[in-house]
């Protein structure tokens, strides 16, 4: 059961217009600068993101996906069988400016495994990270350089964030724990 809304559809586009803006102005600009979104709502969530980027700098960025299962720390405490989404990124991540997104940052561990595979894969001149919410309760020293809202949650509850395929944040809601099973 949803405790509250934490964003709906019109003030999220509001969000992913300000973060673009952020990114552009931080980058000076979206020369040598790519997207990469972490499976599953990263991906969706830097569909936004990248669209609202092409609209302000008249571009068409590259972007890409990243499925992280296999750079985890806890590989092993998943299921015998974990869901492997696609890594797709066509093109040399070496030397550019890469904006990794994911829609909610809670431990760090998923930014972690993500940078550890972008490096297995090339050199890139930077990472910076975009995140739709970040909710707390770091464990690794992983902090967000573009962050739609922080949302101090307590471990009994979680933050779900219906985004569509195209990229469109629909709900941002926070939920009790307990209700999600």
């Amino acid at each position: 059961m949803e405790k509250a809304v934490l964003l709906n559809e019109k003030t999220a586009a509001r969000l992913v217009n300000r973060m673009a803006y952020e990114i552009v102005e931080d980058n000076k600009g979206a020369e040598n600068l790519v997207i990469i979104g972490i499976q599953t709502r990263g991906v969706l969530f830097a569909r936004a993101l990248r669209r609202k980027i092409n609209e302000i700098e008249g571009v068409e960025l590259p972007m890409g996906s990243l499925d992280i299962t296999f750079y985890r720390d806890d590989l092993t405490r998943l299921n015998d069988h974990p869901v492997i989404k696609e890594t797709d990124i066509a093109f040399t991540i070496e030397d550019k400016n890469i904006i990794l997104v994911d829609d909610i940052l809670f431990s760090g561990r998923t930014v972690n495994a993500a940078i550890k595979e972008l490096f297995d894969m090339g050199r890139p001149a930077k990472i910076k990270l975009a995140v739709l919410i970040d909710r707390g309760h770091h464990e690794l020293p992983i902090a967000a350089d573009y962050c739609g809202r922080n949302v101090p949650t307590s471990l009994d509850e979680y933050i779900k964030a219906d985004i569509d395929e195209d990229g469109a944040v629909k709900l941002v809601t926070i939920c009790n724990k307990e209700d999600r099973r």
